[in-house]
C-alpha cells in the first residue's frame, strides 16, 4: 500500500475531468524551487484567468519521499504543453536552475535526487501502472517541451525553456522494469 497525502489545489474542481483509459503517459518534472512549500504556493497561483486555474503536476514528491496529490489524476492538470489531456505529471522537489531559470551561465542542474525520493517515485509509478492499465509511456518534461527562449542575461542567446528533470535524474534507477517506454517529442 502506498501512502499518498491528498492535498487538492483550490481550483482542482475547475480542471476538466477525463476517462482513465485516455491516460497513457507519465511526465517527470522537477519543481526547480527550493522546497515543497514554495512549490505549493506556485501551484496555487491562478495563471489562466478564464478558467481560474494554474500550472501544476498531479503528484509532488518531496526529498524525504513524501508523496502528495495536488490534482486527482482523473482530471487534466496543466503541466506539459500539448500533452496534458493524456498525461499524469509528477513533480520532484529539486532546485533545478532556481532562481536563475533562464540565465545563460546558470543552466547547470547540480542537485542530486535523494534515494528516498526515487524510491517513492518507483512506488508511485507502480501504483499508477496498476490503476491506469492504459499507461504505456514515460518522459521527462525536457523530452517533450524542447522550445528555446531568450536568456534573461542576453536576449540574443537562447536557453532551453524546460530542462527538467535534468541530467541528475537517475532514469535507470527510477524506472527500469520495461512497463513504460520512454518517449521524446
Amino acid at each position: 500500500m502506498i501512502d499518498i497525502l491528498h492535498a487538492p489545489l483550490p481550483y482542482e474542481d475547475r480542471l476538466p475531468e477525463r476517462a482513465g483509459d485516455t491516460v497513457d503517459l507519465v511526465v517527470i518534472h522537477c519543481t526547480e524551487l527550493p522546497d515543497l512549500a514554495l512549490a505549493r504556493e506556485y501551484g496555487e497561483r491562478v495563471l489562466y484567468e478564464d478558467r481560474g486555474t494554474g500550472a501544476s503536476g498531479h503528484y509532488y514528491i518531496d526529498r524525504d519521499g513524501s508523496i502528495l496529490c495536488y490534482v486527482d489524476p482523473n482530471r487534466v492538470a496543466n503541466h506539459t504543453r500539448g500533452y496534458n489531456p493524456r498525461s499524469i505529471g509528477i513533480e520532484l522537489v529539486n532546485l533545478g536552475r532556481y532562481p536563475d531559470w533562464f540565465h545563460s551561465a546558470k543552466q547547470e542542474m547540480t542537485e542530486p535526487y535523494p534515494a528516498a525520493q526515487i524510491t517513492a517515485l518507483r512506488a508511485l509509478l507502480d501504483h499508477l501502472v496498476e490503476r491506469f492499465p492504459s499507461l504505456r509511456h514515460i518522459a521527462g518534461h525536457e523530452d517533450l517541451d524542447t522550445a528555446m527562449v531568450p536568456s534573461s542575461d542576453d536576449p540574443e542567446n537562447e536557453v532551453p525553456r524546460k530542462r527538467d528533470p535534468g541530467p541528475q535524474f537517475p532514469w535507470a534507477r527510477a524506472y527500469d522494469d520495461g512497463r513504460l517506454g520512454r518517449i521524446k517529442a
